[in-house]
């Protein structure tokens, strides 16, 4: 599994974990790139807002930019208004850094602007950056010469200059200590099960589920000829969340609209839920949290043996991983024809869940590794109003 690790001092286990000074208190400023609408913003920082305030930390939330941002993204909109206001609004956050103790950036605090102008910003505030993408390629590989000239090592100095960097997967992992990164935690994008209730399949035709965006839909694409060739033996339904629009010529596809309130219920309609990846870079860095959220609903998943997904989904267990066409018609086929092994697949990728990817099991550990890092700062601190002049 990816357990939670942290280097260079040590590796964090799930199963031991104990918050180091649950006394300790700070105000921890989030910056996170998206609002309620962008799930990276909302799973890899918001969802833990609860918690660490309960804990005693005093947690402020901040997107950069609004839910207008995305679903004009999604529209194939206009974005500039949104931008614009988005920056407008990050004059104001420079001062609102100052009062707190730590920052835990998602990706970085002003995209698109280079390293100098971010640290000015930042000043002497200690900070967290958090990854669940391999966001740096956005710049490195970037059609625009001067993007790249200006920002391809932004993320390694920003990097070099954290306190903590947090990872989603293994990729990105050593990435981050390939560019320097001080200390690095392994913590995968989970679910919080009180929001997936299993549901026994319903009656009815053999139902795929994928669930994401309009943008990241054109992953199915690539698998369209093995779910042609499968409906062409037996009809069955796709169930595409995230993009009503999408369609496939020669497969049954229901596209519906995402909300966050009918997510699980729409995966549990489904009898296996499928992410299909290319063997890219990009798709090497992404987190499979479409898998978790199957899995946690008592799915098989299918999933492409690509990055995070080959530690996810353990094959024959709690799934099937593809390596080719003939595998996903092979895999599909068996859990349509097979309701028993679809359900015995499925409780293993619940349990899964269960011990490695849900928000009861990265919380205190997160807990624990915020507290360590107030306490360090606060030493600091105590330590250059204490030091003798001169010294």
């Amino acid at each position: 599994m990816s357990e939670p690790r942290l280097l260079p001092s040590r590796q964090v286990e799930p199963t031991s974990h104990q918050v180091s000074d649950p006394s300790v208190c700070g105000r921890l400023f989030c910056a996170m790139r998206y609002g309620a609408l962008g799930a990276s913003s909302r799973l890899r920082l918001a969802q833990y807002a609860p918690f660490l305030n309960q804990a005693g930390l005093n947690v402020t939330l901040r997107p950069f930019l609004q839910d207008d941002y995305l679903t004009a993204l999604y529209a194939g909109r206009q974005r500039t208004g949104a931008t614009l206001a988005a920056y407008h609004r990050a004059i104001a956050m420079r001062d609102e850094i100052k009062f707190h103790d730590l920052l835990w950036i998602e990706k970085e605090l002003l995209p698109w602007l280079p390293f100098w102008l971010e640290r000015g910003v930042l000043r002497d505030t200690p900070y967290i950056l958090d990854f669940d993408d391999a966001w740096a390629l956005r710049y490195a590989e970037s059609k625009s010469p001067l993007a790249r000239m200006l920002l391809r090592n932004k993320f390694g100095k920003l990097l070099r200059g954290a306190e903590l960097t947090i990872v989603a997967n293994d990729t990105l992992y050593h990435w981050a200590l390939s560019e320097g990164a001080r200390n690095i935690l392994l913590l995968p994008t989970v679910v919080d099960l009180a929001r997936y209730d299993p549901v026994p399949p319903p009656p009815g035709p053999f139902t795929v589920c994928w669930i994401g965006t309009p943008l990241t839909a054109t992953y199915l694409d690539s698998i369209a000829e093995p779910l042609r060739a499968l409906s062409q033996e037996q009809p069955f339904k796709l169930l595409v969340i995230g993009a009503p629009d999408f369609t496939m010529p020669g497969v049954d596809v229901e596209g519906v609209a995402w909300t966050e309130d009918t997510e699980s219920a729409l995966i549990g309609r489904c009898h296996a839920g499928i992410m299909p990846l290319p063997d890219t870079a990009w798709a090497n860095g992404k987190s499979g949290y479409k898998l978790i959220q199957y899995m946690a609903m008592g799915r098989p998943a299918v999933a492409s043996s690509i990055g995070a997904n080959n530690r996810i989904v353990i094959h024959n267990e709690t799934g099937f991983l593809a390596h080719t066409a003939q595998d996903w018609v092979t895999h599909l086929r068996a859990l349509r024809a097979d309701a028993d092994l679809a359900a015995q697949l499925g409780a293993c990728a619940r349990r899964r869940v269960e011990r490695c990817y849900s928000l009861g099991v990265t919380a205190p550990i997160l807990l624990d590794t915020i507290t360590e890092l107030l306490c360090n700062i606060a030493g600091r601190k105590a330590g250059k109003r204490f030091a003798t002049p001169g010294r």
